[in-house]
């Protein structure tokens, strides 16, 4: 069997995604463009969603999750009196209420009391999460619904108004990453006496990637490999720990300033990065990640 070829072209994409794509399609795009095969991308958006899609090439793929478990911003609107198996517009009607009656004011009290802070949501049938090896939603389009656990996510930040018609509220959530916004619209639904679906879903942000750098997947820009993790606490190490790191070693607090907890993004004096370390026993830090130093980035 051939050996596939070291990727050449290394870094990070911040993709706005086109609507009626998959997170994947946008992947292959990039593939395409770049012609690399080593891309991936950090947390995937709905077929219908739009928004900010974080894509990484080549070595690049490697920081994914300091990508992936940043916050996430979303817009979007809630629908109220109409509910839907897939808890957004893309889903069939299964039951409907009247809800006209409903104030914002109310909507703001829900939210309060019970959709904001630390909570726990059910991940809804058409989610990507895999149950006994299969993903939810491959079992959801053969009209199989499976028990689901809760899972814990945070709320920073859920604000509701007005929407463009009656019967819609227009949202802004800041969540933990996993949070699913479409079971924010369902649960707000059934606090308030009735059901509702999602539509217009929008990634405003991810982490400190927003849609002012994000373009089409065929005009984005490919920022450099240490975008990934920007938002990482910065530590600057001389040529002899440089050396250290190259070999993978755990390293004392005092060779840099390693200040707070880590993870700490680690870079060379001449400003590649060089490795992602983290805590380790004592005063000690580790690599989690060592990158290959022939590539600025």
């Amino acid at each position: 069997m051939a050996r596939r070829r070291p990727a050449t072209t290394h870094g990070v994409a911040v993709v706005d995604k086109p609507a009626g794509v998959t997170s994947h399609d946008v992947v292959g795009m990039l593939r395409r463009r770049f012609s690399e095969r080593q891309v991936g991308h950090a947390g995937t958006l709905d077929p219908d969603a739009t928004g900010v899609l974080v894509v990484a090439v080549g070595m690049a793929t490697r920081l994914l999750r300091y990508v992936g478990d940043t916050r996430k911003r979303y817009t979007g609107e809630v629908v109220l009196g109409t509910e839907t198996d897939t808890l957004d517009a893309a889903g069939a009607v299964t039951a409907t209420h009247d809800m006209s009656a409903v104030t914002i004011d109310q909507a703001r009290r829900a939210v309060a009391d019970h959709l904001v802070g630390e909570i726990e949501q059910v991940p809804p049938m058409v989610s990507a999460i895999r149950v006994d090896g299969r993903r939810l939603h491959e079992l959801a389009r053969e009209g199989i619904e499976v028990e689901r656990a809760p899972r814990p996510v945070t709320i920073f930040r859920f604000d509701v108004v007005e929407g463009p018609e009656p019967g819609v509220l227009a949202i802004d959530v800041e969540c933990t990453s996993g949070t699913y916004i479409r079971t924010l619209a369902a649960d707000l639904g059934r606090l308030l006496g009735g059901g509702a679906h999602l539509r217009n879903l929008r990634r405003t942000a991810v982490g400190s990637f927003t849609l002012d750098e994000a373009g089409p997947p065929d005009q984005c820009e490919l920022l450099p490999v240490a975008a990934a993790v920007r938002s990482l606490a910065p530590v600057t190490v001389d040529a002899v720990t440089t050396d250290l790191i190259a070999h993978g070693r755990v390293l004392s607090r005092s060779t840099a300033g390693w200040d707070g907890d880590g993870p700490w993004a680690v870079h060379g004096q001449d400003g590649v990065l060089l490795a992602v370390y983290e805590s380790f026993r004592g005063d000690q830090v580790k690599p989690s990640v060592v990158l290959p130093t022939t590539t600025s980035g």
